[in-house]
């Protein structure tokens, strides 16, 4: 259809094809989306006229974040009819494009629920709350219920987690058979056997004020205190705080999983959260659902920031058997004793009698305790003034996973393995800036939580076509597959 299409309109004929209109047909052409009418199609009536193909839909929508992520469904629509390349590239033929009823009725077969939103729209009137402390620059805020982590982890070790069908699981599971599959084969995700992950949170402002109506008529008689329940126009978000915009605002917390063995830094699961909604609060829930929902491989290691540094975490992900590398939040300056004259540094390293740290020696996968050797005794010789050991090969010391699993990792703070992995931290932030700022994803005009999660899943699909296309572009010769070479 595109080549008879692109030869007829594009031959020869008034219409061209300039250079920039290239990368977006070649990412095209490398997508196969034809999964998606089988995956709709019972969706559809059998009755009636002939609905639009799904695919065809899907492809236009993500042809639309391409090249106008700004802009709306409504604009969209003039521009499918306005530019005949988009139509054809769509599948659509030039002059027969849908509108936008077309789109608003394709969106709501992608979505789980009937209710667009999570949460009922009318809710209790929320109560005027104390003015809130700003935190310190930089700082995140708080979490509002102390020690939930511990309670969710809790709950979660001892009675299990059920899987719970959530909004967004039919996006999801579109998501990984037709493109982290893809990506897997392609070998751009990492080791799908020991594939290493990367958890952090992001705000989503969607609002500049929570809106919402009254349900009752106690203005017009007069009446200021009015308790009665409210309409709420997005009833799934709250306010929370930006440490990077050092602001508050109306929104979701992002929480994103992405992988971090990619050169691409390609996401692989989102959770829209409230807004107040702390990191490590978000990090429990997101990684059980996770890990409920992801099989295309095994998860190795989870690389977290210092928002993360709970105890109740490290548990969590011991039962997962996920190996953390999360950047320590020290509490303490002092230094913590144990039964011999060794002591541990709040960064979980031995300090030998002379005040030197030890050196990690390997860790010990049978008895699960990592070794430790005199610093001074490392070299060919041991130079300590005062030695400690008579052993010529210098004072060792063991430290036991499960003394302390936040001290005493498997591998060690210290050692230049942790440091070199804990590099990649920063891929999710990369691959959080690919969606919020060059495919906007805050420019979303909408009231629902469905169309905020069909918008991400939308952006998360190009950037692995992103992926897709830098990793293979030097051999796509579409050109001369459209318009051949004349003999």
């Amino acid at each position: 259809f595109v080549l008879n299409q692109l030869n007829a309109h594009y031959s020869g004929g008034i219409l061209t094809l300039v250079n920039k209109d290239w990368p977006v047909i070649k990412k095209l052409w490398i997508t196969d989306l034809s999964s998606v009418t089988t995956w709709l199609g019972d969706s559809y009536s059998k009755k009636g006229p002939k609905p639009r193909d799904p695919a065809s839909m899907m492809r236009s929508y993500l042809l639309s974040l391409f090249v106008q992520p700004t802009k709306g469904i409504t604009h969209w629509v003039d521009q499918l009819r306005r530019v005949p390349l988009y139509a054809i590239l769509s599948g659509f033929e030039p002059g027969d494009t849908p509108g936008v009823g077309t789109f608003e009725d394709f969106f709501k077969r992608l979505w789980a629920f009937e209710s667009p939103n999570v949460m009922p729209k009318v809710k209790p009137k929320k109560k005027k709350s104390k003015k809130k402390k700003k935190p310190k620059k930089g700082e995140k805020a708080e979490p509002k219920n102390p020690g939930i982590v511990r309670k969710l982890v809790d709950r979660a070790m001892r009675y299990g987690s059920k899987q719970k069908q959530l909004p967004g699981d039919r996006l999801f599971e579109f998501f990984q058979s037709q493109f982290l599959a893809v990506s897997t084969k392609l070998g751009l995700l990492g080791d799908p056997e020991a594939l290493g992950v990367v958890g952090d949170g992001t705000p989503i402002e969607t609002a500049r004020y929570p809106r919402s109506k009254s349900t009752c008529n106690c203005s017009a008689q007069g009446l200021t205190n009015c308790t009665h329940p409210r309409q709420y126009s997005q009833p799934d978000i709250d306010s929370g705080w930006d440490s990077s915009k050092e602001k508050y605002f109306n929104g979701y917390h992002l929480y994103m999983i992405s992988t971090s063995d990619s050169q691409y830094d390609l996401p692989l699961y989102p959770r829209l959260h409230p807004a107040s909604r702390h990191d490590s609060v978000s990090l429990v829930v997101s990684s059980i659902e996770f890990s409920q929902r992801y099989t295309l491989g095994t998860i190795d290691k989870i690389l977290l920031d210092a928002a993360h540094d709970a105890e109740a975490i490290y548990e969590l992900l011991e039962h997962q058997n996920v190996e953390p590398f999360i950047d320590l939040n020290v509490r303490t300056k002092k230094n913590f004793s144990t039964e011999s004259d060794i002591q541990i540094s709040p960064t979980g390293v031995p300090i030998c009698p002379i005040g030197k740290e030890m050196k990690p020696n390997g860790f010990d996968k049978s008895q699960n305790r990592q070794k430790w050797r005199c610093p001074l005794a490392c070299g060919t010789k041991n130079t300590c003034s005062s030695p400690c050991s008579k052993a010529k090969y210098g004072r060792t010391f063991h430290t036991f996973r499960e003394d302390n699993l936040r001290l005493f990792t498997k591998t060690p703070r210290s050692s230049e393995k942790w440091k070199l992995i804990y590099k990649r931290r920063t891929s999710v932030e990369r691959s959080n800036k690919r969606e919020k700022i060059d495919y906007h994803l805050e420019s979303g005009r909408h009231r629902s939580t469905k169309m905020w999660y069909i918008r991400l899943y939308a952006i998360m699909m190009c950037q692995h076509i992103d992926a897709w296309y830098s990793s293979q572009k030097e051999q796509l010769n579409i050109e001369e597959i459209i318009f051949p070479k004349a003999a």
